[in-house]
C-alpha cells in the first residue's frame, strides 16, 4: 500500500520503447516482414512516412503494400507476423543485445525514478511480446510494471494506446491515474501528439531528433540524453506545466 501510495503521488511514468530506452533498428522489421509475406529482404521497401512511432500493425501493413503485396494479403498476414517476429528475433538475441544495447543512463533513470517513488510502464507500437522481449534483454524490465502498459498489439491507432494504460493503471492500483501527474517519455512527433491527445505531460528525448526539432512539436521539456538528475527534473517541470494547465481549464 506505501508503494501505491508513494505512486500515486510521484505519478506515473509512461515510456516509450525504440529511439527512447534502446536504439531503434529496422533490421526485425525487414526480416520479418520479408519471412511473414514470403519476399526477399532486398524487396522490402519501407514507405516514406509512418515507420517511427506508430503500432507493428499499421507499420508492418503499410510496408508489405509499399513492397508489393495486395491490401488484401498484407492485411492477412498480418495474423502470422508476431510469431514469425519471435521466432526471428529469439534466435538473434546475441545480436539484439550487441546492437540494441540501452542507451547511456537508461538503466539509472529507471532505477531512479522507481526510487522517488514513480510507477513506470511503456507505451510503445511494439508487439508487447516483442516488447519486453527488447526491454529484458536491455536489462531494462526489473522497475517496469508492464502490466499496465499498451502495447502495439492491443490496437493500430497509437492514439487508443494511452486508454489501455488508463484502465489497466486503475485496475491495478484502485484509482485513476491522475493525467496531469502522467508523463510519456519519448523520442518522436508522434509520441509527443499521442500524450497531447491523451492529455499527458510529455518529454522528449533527442536521441534521433534535435532539441531543435523537437521543440517545433511543443512538448512540456526537452532533454538531451537519459541523464537521471535531468530526466527527474524534466517530469516534474511537465507535471507543473500539466497542473497549471489543469487550473486553467
Amino acid at each position: 500500500m506505501a508503494e501505491t501510495q508513494a505512486g500515486l503521488q510521484a505519478g506515473l511514468v509512461v515510456w516509450d520503447v525504440d529511439g527512447t530506452l534502446i536504439p531503434a533498428d529496422l533490421r526485425w522489421l525487414r526480416r520479418a516482414v520479408a519471412s511473414t509475406y514470403n519476399i526477399e529482404e532486398s524487396a522490402v521497401v519501407f514507405p516514406a512516412a509512418r515507420i517511427h512511432g506508430y503500432t507493428d500493425e499499421s507499420i508492418v501493413v503499410d510496408t508489405a503494400i509499399a513492397s508489393g503485396v495486395t491490401s488484401e494479403a498484407a492485411e492477412e498476414g498480418f495474423g502470422r507476423y508476431a510469431d514469425v517476429l519471435m521466432e526471428i528475433m529469439t534466435r538473434g538475441e546475441a545480436e539484439l543485445a550487441r546492437d540494441q544495447a540501452a542507451y547511456p543512463g537508461a538503466a539509472a533513470t529507471i532505477a531512479a525514478l522507481a526510487e522517488h517513488g514513480f510507477v513506470q510502464t511503456a507505451l510503445t507500437g511494439n508487439l508487447r511480446i516483442s516488447a519486453e522481449f527488447k526491454l529484458a534483454v536491455a536489462g531494462l524490465d526489473s522497475h517496469l510494471d508492464l502490466s499496465v502498459g499498451a502495447f502495439g498489439s492491443d490496437a493500430r491507432d497509437r492514439f487508443d494506446l494511452p486508454a489501455f494504460v488508463a484502465d489497466r493503471y486503475q485496475a491495478k492500483y484502485g484509482h485513476p491515474l491522475d493525467p496531469a501527474r502522467t508523463i510519456i517519455i519519448g523520442d518522436a512527433p508522434n509520441d509527443i501528439a499521442t500524450a497531447r491527445h491523451a492529455g499527458f505531460g510529455v518529454v522528449a528525448v533527442a536521441h534521433r531528433l534535435t532539441a531543435e526539432e523537437l521543440s517545433q512539436h511543443s512538448p512540456d521539456a526537452i532533454v538531451n540524453d537519459l541523464d537521471p538528475k535531468v530526466v527527474l527534473r524534466a517530469i516534474r517541470s511537465a507535471q507543473e506545466i500539466q497542473a497549471a494547465v489543469g487550473v486553467d481549464r
